[in-house]
């Protein structure tokens, strides 16, 4: 903000025309204005001043009040001249400054301002002592983001046992929890940035499931038909869960007004992280998630105390977060992802813990489903710790093992509680996937209420809940952990509902493929509602070579079809875990297809997104 201070005899002025498109609306009255033995601030409002308007306000307030008092006059006029900047701020942002300098100043003096957007005449008498003609170049007062807020506040660090033993963190014995250790030293001591590639990005490539691009920003990607496949997989059963709960699907705008009065004071708190869109006159930026789409749906909904708890869902695709540089790495940290969100809304405390714990346990399903490790960690302010230990170790019984605990003693953000469910990825660094938060704050910021047994307007608590975290980054948590068994000699795999292939046929000469694609068939068309997904390697190749290849493309049955299983239609599969085996000697069709039937029936069904036929098949990636 630039301000031009000048101690008046007196001021008048007089609007003429428009200057902009859509200047302040003004009666004939206030077109007119004067003022004696008045100090004049000629204001330009600047760009910066748009990061923090109410910042800019008590800036630009603190330097005008300073020189009043200096000069002892109690007339102030603030005069809009945008001829003192060339980095003007946008109109609407500008006027809204004005006026709330007007607001706060008028607290203390008597105050007067012209209309803004208008060209005007004027005439001025300067008293012409030292102090009459001063100049200041301000900038907005800094509001800490929640980021820096984090930063400051102190976190107390603890090991909460399914016995309900709270352990200091340092002092906990980890001989048997060495994850968990992982998990306590990088939440307290660690950083986000990446100082080595994660080894799940030369498997996504050499898989061909997903790969960077070059065309767009860093952090976002490619993904090829079988990557997209596991993603479509990951999505549906998601979705699945989030509905079992009785989450009600929508759908939402992916870019918001960064003006909007709510919006903007949430997305203060994360300032550096904005993708920021210009349409005509609008400055918007993309959704980090579908809080707002959502909260501007409850807030237009009627909602009784009979409707509660009511829950809002939404698959985005996509979610923009522009995270740090360094920050990103692989699918773990992205700018572009997709995001389940679920916010519920409930009437009280003990509602919505009784829905935490529901969301609790379906991230435990999850969990299981991918067939990953996790650590938990579960975070409270201190005063909702102490009022809900018990609540506390039941969740810990839930887990069945230690967990890791962090309570602050103020509450830096909307929250109260919150869960994370973190794996541990090769590079010893943790990253979480499911997560629920108790949120105390944004109901009221944004005017969601409901209407209670006595017809009294209330404000829910609101669970912001991703039964999954990113989906993108599941796939990494899946990716990782298959290499850290590769690390220990352990055969690497996809659980057997996400694999793009299940079965693998290969003929030991090319006499024996139309036999593998008859039997391709019959396995493909075994059972109701259920896909297995079959193909052939057809390949002018060794078969001793074919399976080398199959090993390194993760394919959980491989099959090899001569003469003998022509003949008798009976196979010996080569199962890449030992739990896939269920235990005969050789197996039909029909057994292959129960075999596969009973692990992959409760989760989504897709078909084989390419060729069944590997020589027909084009290669993915350079």
């Amino acid at each position: 903000m630039k301000l031009l201070l000048i101690h008046s005899d007196f001021i008048e002025y007089e609007a003429k025309s428009k200057a902009i498109k859509n200047p302040e609306e003004v009666d004939e009255e206030r077109k007119k204005g004067k003022m004696d033995e008045a100090l004049v601030a000629f204001i330009a409002v600047e760009k910066k001043d748009e990061k923090n308007l109410q910042g800019a306000i008590e800036s630009g307030c603190e330097e005008i009040e300073k020189v009043a008092n200096e000069l002892k006059t109690q007339n102030i006029m603030l005069y809009p001249y945008a001829h003192l900047s060339s980095d003007l701020a946008r109109p609407k942002i500008a006027m809204e400054i004005l006026k709330g300098m007007e607001e706060k100043l008028r607290e203390r003096f008597n105050v007067g301002r012209a209309p803004f957007g208008w060209y005007k005449s004027f005439k001025i008498s300067c008293k012409g002592h030292p102090l009459s003609e001063l100049s200041r170049d301000v900038s907005p007062k800094t509001e800490k983001t929640a980021v820096e807020k984090e930063k400051e506040v102190k976190s107390y660090w603890y090991i909460l046992t399914p016995e309900g033993e709270l352990v200091n963190a340092d002092d906990f014995d980890y001989s048997n929890y060495p994850e968990l250790k992982i998990l306590y030293e990088y939440e307290s001591k660690g950083t986000r940035r990446a100082t080595t590639e994660p080894a799940h990005v030369k498997i996504m490539r050499r898989l061909e499931l997903v790969d960077y691009e070059s065309s767009s920003d860093p952090g976002n990607f490619r993904w090829y038909p079988k990557g997209r496949l596991i993603k479509g997989l990951l999505e549906r059963y998601v979705t699945e869960i989030c509905k079992d709960l009785g989450g009600m699907q929508v759908e939402t705008p992916i870019m918001y007004d960064i003006d909007h009065p709510a919006l903007s004071e949430y997305v203060k708190k994360f300032p550096a992280r904005q993708y920021i869109v210009r349409s005509d006159d609008k400055e918007l930026f993309l959704r980090f998630a579908a809080c707002f789409g959502q909260y501007m749906i409850a807030k237009d909904m009627i909602i009784s105390y009979r409707n509660l708890p009511l829950r809002l869902y939404e698959l985005t695709h996509y979610s923009f977060r522009r995270e740090q540089s360094g920050e990103l790495s692989g699918l773990r940290r992205l700018r572009a992802f997709t995001m389940p969100d679920m916010h519920t809304l409930c009437a009280d405390i003990e509602q919505a813990k009784a829905e935490f714990k529901k969301q609790f346990e379906a991230s435990m399903r999850w969990m299981k489903a991918l067939g990953l490790d996790y650590e938990v960690a579960i975070r409270f302010v201190r005063d909702f710790y102490e009022e809900n230990k018990e609540f506390a170790k039941e969740l810990v019984r839930l887990v069945g093992k230690p967990v890791l605990v962090e309570i602050w003693d103020e509450r830096y953000f909307y929250f109260v509680m919150k869960f994370e469910f973190n794996i541990i990825d090769t590079t010893n660094k943790a990253s979480a996937l499911s997560t629920v938060q108790i949120d105390v704050e944004n109901a009221k910021r944004f005017g969601i209420t409901y209407v209670d047994s006595e017809g009294k307007e209330r404000y829910p608590y609101i669970l912001h809940a991703s039964i999954s975290g990113s989906i993108d980054r599941c796939l990494y948590a899946l990716l990782e952990r298959e290499a850290m068994k590769m690390n220990k000699g352990e055969k690497p795999m996809l659980p057997l509902w996400l694999s793009p292939t299940q079965v693998r046929f290969i003929p030991v000469g090319q006499e024996f493929v139309e036999d593998c694609r008859k039997f391709a068939e019959e396995l493909e068309n075994m059972g109701d509602g259920i896909k297995v997904r079959v193909d052939i390697d057809d390949r002018e190749e060794s078969v001793a070579k074919k399976i080398r290849e199959a090993e390194r493309e993760w394919i959980p049955i491989i099959i090899v079809v001569g003469e003998k299983e022509k003949e008798s239609k009976k196979f010996k599969p080569r199962f890449r875990r030992a739990e896939l085996d269920d235990g005969k000697e050789e197996y039909t069709i029909e057994d292959l297809f129960k075999l596969i039937e009973k692990r992959v029936r409760d989760y989504p069904q897709d078909r084989l997104p390419l060729s069944i036929f590997l020589s027909q098949r084009a290669k993915f990636g350079g």
